[in-house]
């Protein structure tokens, strides 16, 4: 039978080494390990070339930083349950976890590898003023990080002796973030993307750290904010008043993808004409860029006639029609943006008009489906700092800034637009005010969409003395120990109290519309747009307002979760003191470890029939897992039943927690399952973890 430990497997799975085995076999050993000489003198063959002359980013503390991204969680993931089973959060396949974000990614990296479409992040900026300092409770000896990273005796110890002294200089800063960013990347979709905000402290090292992890061939964008229209006065040479958002993908993306709807009044100014199809404007055919012409471009040199009467566009030739060309008034001939068989598949898109004495070919472009593409300076009042701060205030009903500095729910929603639709997962592990969140609620609520967000909040303690207003507000308001977290939770409710009271006033308006469309006698369309109305309706009804929440807890005292298996000669752990809020930790902890999604409830299976003898064992997506004690042959024999018999009940692996079970026991199991596979001809794992 399969034996695992608790924790020891819970990290970022190395997809690129499963990659480079699959496709390059010969350069792995007997014992797996990866023979980098054989990989080279293989891409050499094919004539790649290995020059030292390259440059990359490099500092104190990158070798460590590669171990964190690597290393094992040290925590397990317990579920807020009172929080969970409101009604409004029971169903909800929203998220918010408590705890460090590098712990949280991995145990995030296996249930939603490769599943989110968006990250959007707002990290320390590491000013000198945002109290940003390194801090890493792990313990290693000169010796013991000298074998793990293949450093020498005096890297090891300066490496140990920045990570253990608070310390805030770039190296610091990127040590911190690289883990972050390598496991954030292993949960993109292949067409996903990361937005991270910065300033100038941290932007050149941020963009070479990108680089390396996403690909220098991903770069999307190093987008300006206009954040603060006055400056910071502080400043010693120039008054700051911007920010960056820098945007990298997960894979290179087709031209265009960013793009977004253009809204009413753009549509309303730019889009005058009107006919049966709808509003358009009219786009002059000739290319205006003299780089190309008839020189270079001779399929798309040809003449077009006009009707000067009405101004309808052939191709042919008749009696009285205009010939016109491509051609400049100085007379270079330029050329036609479309050849002559796009133009002829669509020439009741075109139409002839004079101007100035000589006839132009126009196209009509319609506002239906317009898109536009974001500017890399974002100057709209909407997306500055103090926008945000008043949406906050005005969610906590104050003037005080219980939390400073929040961004500004339009920009997130305005980048959220760029790329997520209908039923996208948004992450973000920097989660702070909560506005992510918040933003993904009301784009749903505008465009009836069903995306879902999951955000990390570390419980950071709100000092006092910092900020009194914040601190009492949490304690006294919220009867909560006063963190970050607590702000971040309340924040997401209020929210959805809002986003309720829009979504509400949304119906009101689509009911109204549908009341219209049906005392009109006389519209063709009547009943198609009645339907996608109440589609709509129906949509925002059911919007996804709650949340749940888990935390990260340390593993249990005294738990040996180094070991592999069971050993009588080790000093035995007590799992007789493990309660039954320590079991379902455990058992969420595995739930993300096995690829289901925290947000999915297991199903209870009950074995046996009397109601003193009933086992409960919890299933979803193949995996039941046997945790409680008490498990006899008659629940052995009650599941194989069940499995013979029920065909909704199919699991594909058993998972048994071996603390709870005499070795006898789980004996029978094993040898039960596997006759009971030979005989079906089915492939059930039978696995214990310790």
């Amino acid at each position: 039978m399969d034996k695992q430990n608790v924790t020891e497997n819970i990290k970022a799975p190395n997809k690129d080494l499963e990659v480079l085995r699959i496709n390059f076999p010969h350069c792995f050993d007997k014992d797996g390990n990866f023979q980098l000489e054989k990989f080279k003198a293989k891409l050499t063959e094919k004539e790649i070339n290995f020059s030292t002359e390259s440059y990359g980013l490099d500092w104190l503390g990158k070798s460590y930083a590669r171990l964190l991204a690597s290393d094992p969680a040290e925590t397990l993931l317990k579920a807020d349950e009172n929080h969970n089973s409101k009604t409004e959060n029971a169903n909800s396949e929203n998220l918010l976890v408590k705890g460090d974000n590098l712990e949280v990614l991995k145990h995030l990296a296996n249930a939603y590898y490769e599943q989110v479409k968006m990250i959007y992040i707002d990290p320390p900026y590491n000013t000198g003023n945002d109290d940003f300092v390194y801090q890493d409770d792990r313990k290693f000896t000169v010796r013991e990080l000298q074998n793990l990273i293949g450093v020498d005796a005096e890297k090891a110890k300066r490496i140990l002796n920045f990570t253990q002294s608070k310390s805030n200089s770039h190296s610091a800063w990127l040590t911190f973030m690289y883990p972050r960013l390598y496991i954030a990347k292993q949960l993109l979709k292949d067409d996903g993307v990361i937005f991270v905000s910065i300033d100038d402290n941290e932007i050149n090292q941020l963009r070479l750290l990108m680089d390396e992890i996403f690909g220098e061939e991903n770069f999307i964008s190093q987008i300006t904010v206009l954040c603060n229209p006055k400056g910071r006065s502080q400043d010693k040479f120039f008054a700051t008043n911007h920010e960056y958002v820098l945007v990298y993908s997960k894979r290179i993306l087709p031209k265009g993808y960013f793009s977004i709807a253009k809204d009413i009044e753009q549509i309303n100014t730019e889009y005058k004409e009107e006919d049966e199809i709808g509003q358009y404007r009219l786009l002059e055919l000739r290319n205006t860029h003299r780089e190309f012409g008839k020189h270079n471009r001779k399929n798309m040199y040809f003449p077009f006639f006009v009707n000067k009467t009405d101004g309808s566009v052939s191709l042919y030739n008749t009696n009285g029609n205009i010939e016109v060309l491509p051609n400049w008034e100085d007379g270079y001939e330029g050329c036609w943006t479309w050849d002559k068989i796009n133009a002829e598949n669509n020439i009741h898109l075109l139409v002839g008009k004079e101007s100035n004495g000589a006839w132009k070919i126009y196209r009509k472009s319609y506002a239906n489906g317009a898109e536009k593409m974001l500017k890399t300076i974002l100057i709209n009042k909407l997306f500055y700092t103090e926008k945000g701060q008043k949406e906050f205030n005005s969610l906590f009903r104050t003037k005080d800034k219980i939390f400073n500095s929040p961004k500004s729910l339009h920009l997130i929603i305005e980048l959220l637009k760029t790329i997520t639709i209908d039923q996208d997962i948004i992450l973000d592990f920097f989660a702070g005010s909560g506005t992510t969140g918040d933003s993904v609620m009301q784009l749903n609520a505008e465009d009836c969409g069903k995306r879902k967000y999951i955000l990390v909040q570390i419980p950071e303690p709100i000092d006092p003395k910092k900020n009194k207003t914040a601190y009492d507000f949490v304690k006294d308001e919220l009867k909560a120990e006063s963190t970050i977290f607590e702000i971040t939770k309340e924040r997401l409710i209020r929210a959805a109290e809002k986003t309720s009271e829009i979504i509400d006033s949304k119906i009101t308006e689509k009911e109204k519309e549908i009341e219209e469309l049906e005392s009109k006698l006389d519209l063709d369309d009547k009943e198609e747009k009645i339907s996608e109305l109440k589609a709509e309706i129906k949509v925002l009804k059911n919007q996804d307002l709650g949340f749940k929440i888990f935390e990260t807890t340390p593993i249990w005292e005294d738990y040996n979760f180094e070991a592999e298996q069971f050993d009588s000669s080790q000093t035995l752990f007590d799992a007789g003191k493990l309660t039954k809020e320590d079991i379902k930790a455990l058992l969420a902890t595995w739930k993300a470890y096995d690829g289901i999604a925290l947000t999915q409830d297991l199903e209870l299976i009950k074995l046996g029939t009397e109601p003193a003898e009933v086992y409960t064992a919890y299933y979803g997506n193949g995996k039941l897992y046997l945790m409680n004690k008490g498990f006899t042959t008659g629940h052995l024999k009650s599941l194989l039943e069940k499995i013979d018999t029920d065909k909704r009940f199919e699991p594909k692996s058993i998972i048994v927690f071996g603390w709870h079970f005499e070795s006898k026991s789980l004996r029978e199991i094993s040898e039960n399952v596997k006759t009971y596979n030979n005989k079906k001809k089915s492939d059930i794992d039978f696995i214990t973890r310790y």
